[in-house]
């Protein structure tokens, strides 16, 4: 984004509109995490610091195009959080930025499931081998 105002231009970087977007989606419920793209057959979930991993920009000078690649938790209405996703991206970046968001394209790369508990293992000293 750059706007002309009497004191100065402001821009806007697209690593800035790819952070807001990125946090935006990390705190939407039903996303697991963004994926870095599908290497070997799996898609790599990143979270945290690499929260500009898995979104893509276009910024303009008013507006702004958003794609993200995205993991959701298993049992999860995907069509549903898509949608909450779009939303809340698209509101996070015209809060924070001013611009226009036009489109905001996900894909769903993968399905997290729930990592189970791991049961402690009991070793049965009777059994052992001499």
């Amino acid at each position: 984004m750059s706007e002309e105002i009497q004191t100065g231009l402001i821009r806007i970087s697209d690593d800035v509109v790819a952070t807001i977007a990125g946090l935006a989606a990390l705190e939407t419920p039903g996303i697991a995490g963004m994926s870095g793209g599908i290497s070997e057959g799996l898609a790599k979930r990143l979270s945290g610091k690499n929260v500009q991993k898995g979104v893509s920009v276009e910024v303009g000078q008013v507006e702004a195009a958003i794609d993200l690649r995205v993991i959701v938790n298993y049992g999860s209405k995907i069509h549903e959080v898509c949608r909450d996703l779009q939303e809340n991206v698209r509101d996070a970046v015209e809060n924070m930025t001013g611009l226009t968001v036009v489109e905001v394209n996900i894909k769903v790369e993968g399905v997290a499931f729930r990592e189970e508990e791991q049961q402690p293992v009991v070793e049965d000293p009777g059994n052992r081998v001499k």
